[in-house]
């Protein structure tokens, strides 16, 4: 059974192109990551919070100008207009041998940009990544069959189901089952400091850390 608990250290940070994080959970993930990369214009922000990436990828449409020549050095184009930037950040780490990747500031701005950079992560799953997407709130993260995850007593949990079939779970103040729709998975509670979520397929877990501002 996979566990999923505090002990997650990438070995690469994706920045995304949504709001810059301000928590402390998003912030000390960036801070200690081995190596950054920043999709395009995303390396704006960071490089404004005086973080300098090791890394930018993208199509180059919405990095200025200035930062295009002064960081020409470590950008590495992509024109493929059939992924978004957060994609070919995450293809570029998965080509360089990175496989645990915690993704930052992909969320905010655009509700529909921040809808599919979510619902990617089942996708980069499948690429081969143990991955996470980090927010100002908590924390996605993509997942398949059964798995225990290690939390904190009355933190809310919402599960995402895609296909998932004879979904159930244990420590959960309510019960699971095959859902129709993303809602209904949402606003969970953990009862204890561990819950098991048990199904066939993919799933996406969202634990929300009130204490990370």
């Amino acid at each position: 059974m996979r566990r999923v608990g505090w002990d997650f250290v990438p070995e690469a940070v994706v920045v995304g192109n949504g709001e810059f994080p301000v928590s402390a959970l998003p912030l000390r993930i960036l801070d200690t990551a081995p190596f950054t990369l920043c999709c395009d214009g995303a390396a704006d922000r960071c490089l404004e919070s005086g973080r300098v990436p090791d890394r930018i990828v993208g199509d180059g449409d919405s990095l200025s100008v200035e930062n295009q020549k002064r960081y020409a050095g470590i950008i590495r184009y992509n024109p493929d207009q059939e992924t978004n930037d957060q994609t070919k950040a995450v293809s570029y780490l998965l080509e360089k041998g990175f496989r645990r990747i915690a993704i930052v500031g992909a969320t905010g701005r655009r509700e529909d940009h921040t809808l599919g950079n979510i619902s990617l992560l089942m996708e980069y799953m499948r690429m081969g990544a143990e991955v996470r997407m980090y927010t100002d709130y908590g924390f996605f993260v993509p997942v398949k069959g059964d798995c225990r995850f290690f939390c904190c007593k009355g933190v809310q949990v919402s599960i995402f189901a895609f296909g998932t079939r004879g979904l159930r779970g244990e420590g959960l103040a309510y019960p699971l089952r095959d859902f129709a729709n993303w809602w209904q998975g949402t606003l969970n509670e953990a009862t204890g400091e561990e819950f098991v979520i048990r199904g066939e397929g993919e799933y996406l877990v969202f634990i929300n850390m009130p204490t990370v501002s």
